[in-house]
């Protein structure tokens, strides 16, 4: 963890001076969320350099996975200005960006499946992408002569990389900045109270996601390199799913796994369904009353608002001191997770009090407290 913290450090000190090392753009008189008409060159997720003769000003987010990437650019003041066309996701999405843009409803949206001729109607400056979409569709806007900006987000890594480039794109190096000094700090809380932390102290955890896709129900373990392993292992948990799901995506686990596995605490995500009526549904299930997890109270429904904390979209470290505090109570201390809340989305999304009380907390579904 300190070989993180001391990277985490340097990157904000280079942050911070990136406007005086550069011509990238003019410091005298523009606040920076304004274009400039200064060259810009970032390199993206997959290691390409993209130069712009000055900031790109149409911004159009496509592809699959996208509400990570909506979210992530969201956290930029002037992202209302200069995205002109997003694409359209499951979990809420438009609730979300509706609230964070004045002017979504009139913005061109696309569906996950759209092609490169549809996307290049909106003239984009810049279309960005998740990197696994650089074959079926990054390659065929790029051949339209329209750049291609990738991004991955999918770890806390990256999220410093990635929001890195997300500043540099709009111009404003010093709100990348305070966003990456916000995680860290909530890293570091986590980190700091697990230090010390004894591999036997490590209860054994099991994180599952619910489906009834097509009518059948079916539970689910994340790869071990995914975002959802390394939350429960930052919260200092011993996650038992790690060489059932080696890489890849989801796999399917039977009940009779689940029963074998025994953890002391079993954390349940659903996406698409209400996640505290699939917790109640098995409470009342005879054969996970048999399960010890079930009958020690330790049953838990990961939390969501417009989307699942466990995901790597900006809420990810929301579900890191969620899932920390129920991991480890005693070591993290008193967590008052709507205050968490009010933090969260009072300093990366400018939301005040009252809106967060209006419009998120009547959405938030789990074990909040």
């Amino acid at each position: 963890m300190l070989k993180h913290k001391l990277f985490f450090v340097w990157l904000i000190l280079a942050l911070l001076a990136f406007p005086a090392l550069t011509a990238c753009r003019s410091t005298e008189d523009t606040p920076p969320t304004e274009a400039t008409s200064a060259e810009v060159t970032i390199v993206d997720a997959r290691g390409r350099s993209v130069t712009f003769a000055e900031p790109p000003q149409r911004i159009v987010i496509a592809g699959r996975a996208n509400f990570m990437l909506n979210d992530a650019v969201y956290l930029f003041p002037a992202a209302p200005a200069r995205v002109s066309a997003l694409t359209r996701a499951t979990q809420r999405s438009d609730d979300f960006m509706a609230l964070l843009d004045p002017d979504y409803a009139q913005k061109m949206r696309f569906s996950a499946d759209s092609g490169a001729d549809e996307i290049a109607a909106a003239q984009p400056d810049v279309v960005l992408l998740k990197s696994f979409m650089a074959e079926s569709m990054g390659n065929a806007l790029e051949q339209l002569d329209i750049p291609v900006v990738y991004l991955d987000l999918e770890n806390p890594e990256q999220y410093v990389r990635d929001l890195t480039t997300l500043g540099l794109l709009f111009g404003d190096p010093e709100r990348a900045a305070t966003v990456i000094e916000f995680y860290q700090l909530q890293m570091d809380r986590v980190s700091t109270a697990m230090k010390g932390l004894a591999e036997e102290e490590k209860p054994r955890v099991l994180l599952l996601q619910y489906t009834d896709r097509g009518g059948e129900v079916a539970f689910k373990v994340p790869p071990a390199m995914w975002i959802q392993t390394q939350l429960t292992e930052l919260a200092g948990g011993a996650p038992l799913w790690t060489e059932a799901a080696p890489g890849g995506g989801w796999t399917v686990v039977s009940l009779e796994q689940i029963a074998a596995w025994d953890a002391d605490q079993i954390f349940i995500i659903s996406y698409l369904t209400d996640v505290d009526e699939v917790v109640t549904q098995l409470q009342a299930d005879p054969q996970w009353e048999e399960l010890r997890a079930v009958q020690a109270g330790q049953l838990y429904a990961f939390p969501k608002d417009f989307y699942s904390w466990d995901q790597p979209d900006t809420r990810w470290i929301l579900g890191l001191t969620w899932l920390a505090g129920k991991i480890h109570p005693a070591r993290l201390g008193q967590v008052d997770m709507l205050e968490e809340i009010n933090q969260f989305y009072g300093n990366l999304y400018n939301l005040d009090a009252a809106e967060v009380m209006e419009k998120i907390i009547p959405v938030l579904q789990g074990d909040v407290q």
